[in-house]
């Protein structure tokens, strides 16, 4: 095995092994009512139960990228930069809480005092927490787990991946087209990488007419984990005047005085 094959995690046997009947069930169109409305209900609990545990983590920064790379890997030295740099803005460093750029991201953040979060998805292949997490929730489904990478952030980071990169990306990016969410910074890092992609979308889509220019050129490229979080901060901090502010108090009524005391230690399982 050459030094090079040591630096990406192997992935065998994504598609042989089948996820969870019900969500497969879910997504082969009409079903019967009471399944459906079961089905609905669970999907209920599941956003309920992020909404619980990461009301009180901002403000944060989402760092998205592969599963799939060693710490040898440099995109895992970048990522881990990155980390350190958001934490020592001061943001909490959330992540999809697996390994490679993900632990990465949340180590960096970890090793100098900062906050870490994961949101982790339960997959056929089982994605463990990474070991730098401060709190996490597992997730069941990916578009609930997208939604809370959004939610909670004032930027976005974006580092090398795949499909599920990419997926992430282009949804923030539609959501930020669409104003469904402000214009807060999406930041491709390793310019290498990515900028095949944006001439892609420049010399493509942008020459059909699928998507303006303005699109593109809100995807901001660059390779100094420094430079992207100094943008991150004047942008977020300054130009949409968000601050750190006051914590969101916490209510004893709705069980969130253990949060208070217990300081981001627990699991989805255990806050349940």
């Amino acid at each position: 095995m050459s030094g090079k094959d040591r630096e990406v995690i192997r992935s065998e046997g994504w598609g042989s092994t089948p996820g969870a009947p019900e969500v497969i069930r879910f997504l082969e169109g009409p079903q019967k009512r009471s399944f459906e409305f079961v089905r609905a209900v669970k999907i209920f609990c599941e956003f309920m139960r992020g909404f619980r545990v990461l009301h009180f983590v901002g403000p944060c920064v989402t760092v998205f990228g592969s599963a799939r790379f060693t710490e040898r890997h440099p995109y895992y030295k970048v990522a881990h930069e990155c980390g350190m740099e958001l934490a020592k803005a001061g943001f909490t460093v959330m992540t999809g809480g697996g390994p490679g750029i993900m632990e990465a991201a949340n180590r960096g953040a970890k090793e100098i005092g900062g906050r870490s979060i994961g949101c982790n998805i339960e997959l056929p292949i089982e994605q463990k927490p990474n070991p730098y997490l401060d709190q996490w929730v597992t997730f069941r489904h990916f578009f609930v787990r997208r939604v809370m990478l959004v939610k909670y952030s004032y930027a976005f980071i974006a580092l090398p991946g795949g499909f599920g990169t990419l997926d992430e990306i282009f949804e923030t990016a539609t959501l930020i087209q669409t104003a469904k969410i402000s214009r807060f910074p999406l930041v491709l890092m390793v310019s290498e990488f990515w900028r095949p992609l944006v001439d892609f979308l420049s010399q493509h889509l942008v020459k059909e007419k699928t998507i303006d220019q303005a699109d593109v050129d809100r995807l901001i490229v660059t390779d100094s984990p420094r430079d992207a979080v100094a943008l991150i901060t004047d942008v977020a901090m300054g130009q949409f005047g968000l601050s750190y502010g006051a914590r969101i108090k916490r209510r004893w009524y709705l069980g969130e005085r253990h949060r208070a005391q217990a300081r981001f230690s627990s699991s989805l399982q255990d806050d349940d």
